[in-house]
C-alpha cells in the first residue's frame, strides 16, 4: 500500500530525514516510534505529500505522491499532531465542511457523516461545540475528519498527545478497530507501549535514520533479548529447577523461596513444557508471570541512550 524509498530531506544544514525507506502492506498498522526531534513528522509529511523531498520517492497504492499528485493523496487519511478543527462549528458542521473538501454531496455526505460520528462514538455530541469538547474528544474527531473519504491507508502522527488515560484509551481502540477492518495504518508514537500495543511491525528512527524495523519479537531478538519467567509454587522446587534446567530453550533456572525464576528464549512458548515439568516432579504452579524485553532495551542498545520525550 506504501512505499517509501530513499528520502531525504534537509532543513538548511540540519539533515532531518536521512535515507529513510519502508513499506507498509494492505491491512498492516506499521509504527514509527522514536523521540521527539527524531525526524517522524518531517517523514510523515513526505508521505503524505505536503513536503517535497531532496532525494527519493513515495508510492500510495501505486501511485506517486508528491505535494502536487492529487490521485495517490485521495487514498491517504492524514491526522496532524496539532488538532485541525473549527471550534466555533458543532462536529457534525466539521465534518460536513471536510467532507465538502473531500467532494462528498448531498445525501452521501450525510450518511458518511453520520457513520463516522458512530464510529467515534460522538453521534450524541454531534450538534454540540467543538469548543466544548475535551482534548480527548478533540483528538477522536480529528481522526473521524480523516476517514470521510474511505481512505485506504490512514497515517496518524502523534494522536494522543496531550490526553487523559481514559481518552488515551479509547482513542488506541479506535486505531485498533480501523485497523483490523483492512485499512494500512501509519501510526508515529514516542511511547513505546503504544507501538506495541498496536503496530504489526515496527521501525525506530533517530535523528532521521530508520535505524532498525520489524516485529517487537524480531526487534527484541536482534538484542539478544530473554524473556523471564516466574513461578510461585509449593513441592520440591530443587527438583523441578534441575528437571527445567535440561530443556531447550530454558538457559537459567533459580530458586528464592517459593518462586522460581527461568530465563528463557521465547518464554511463553516454554510455558507448556514447564508446566508439564512441574506437574511431572509434583510440584504445584500457583501463579505465572513472562516478562519480555522491551523497545525502551533495544532503543538503548542501539543509540546508547534511553527512549527520550
Amino acid at each position: 500500500m506504501l512505499t517509501a524509498d530513499h528520502l531525504s530531506r534537509t532543513f538548511g544544514t540540519r539533515l532531518a530525514v536521512d535515507d529513510v525507506s519502508f513499506q507498509v502492506a494492505p491491512g498492516e498498522t506499521y509504527g514509527l516510534l522514536g523521540p521527539n526531534g527524531a525526524g517522524k513528522t518531517t517523514t510523515i509529511r513526505l508521505v503524505c505529500g505536503l513536503l517535497s523531498a531532496d532525494g527519493g520517492t513515495v508510492t500510495v497504492a501505486g501511485m506517486p505522491v508528491s505535494m502536487v499528485a492529487r490521485k495517490a493523496k485521495v487514498h491517504i487519511g492524514y491526522v496532524p499532531q496539532d488538532v485541525s478543527l473549527y471550534p466555533d462549528l458543532t462536529a457534525r458542521e466539521n465534518l460536513s465542511f471536510f467532507g465538502r473538501l473531500y467532494r462528498l454531496r448531498g445525501a452521501t455526505l450525510r450518511r458518511r457523516v453520520d457513520e463516522v460520528l458512530d464510529l467515534i462514538d460522538l453521534t450524541d455530541r454531534g450538534e454540540d461545540r467543538v469548543e466544548s469538547y475535551s482534548g480527548g474528544m478533540r483528538r477522536r474527531l480529528n481522526i473521524g475528519a480523516s476517514l470521510l473519504h474511505r481512505p485506504r491507508l490512514l497515517v496518524l502522527d502523534e494522536p494522543t498527545v496531550g490526553v487523559d488515560p481514559q481518552s488515551r484509551h479509547a482513542i488506541l481502540e479506535s486505531i485498533r478497530t480501523l485497523g483490523s477492518t483492512g485499512l494500512s495504518v501509519v501510526y508515529t508514537t514516542h511511547y513505546m507501549e503504544e507501538a506495541e500495543r498496536l503496530c504489526d511491525r515496527i521501525g525506530i528512527i533517530d535523528q532521521g535514520r530508520l535505524i532498525a524495523e520489524g516485529t517487537r519479537r524480531e526487534l527484541v531478538a536482534q538484542v539478544g533479548g530473554r524473556d523471564r519467567i516466574t513461578l510461585s509454587a509449593d513441592g520440591s522446587l530443587p527438583a523441578f529447577a534441575q528437571a527445567c534446567r535440561s530443556l531447550e530453550g530454558i538457559e537459567r533456572v533459580d530458586v528464592a523461596d517459593s518462586t522460581v525464576h527461568l530465563l528463557a528464549v521465547d518464554g511463553r512458548s516454554r510455558l507448556p513444557q514447564v508446566l508439564e515439568t512441574a506437574t511431572r516432579t509434583g510440584t504445584s504452579v500457583r501463579s505465572v508471570e513472562v516478562d519480555e524485553p522491551d523497545l525502551e532495551a533495544v532503543f538503548l542498545h542501539l543509540t546508547g541512550t534511553a527512549l527520550r520525550e
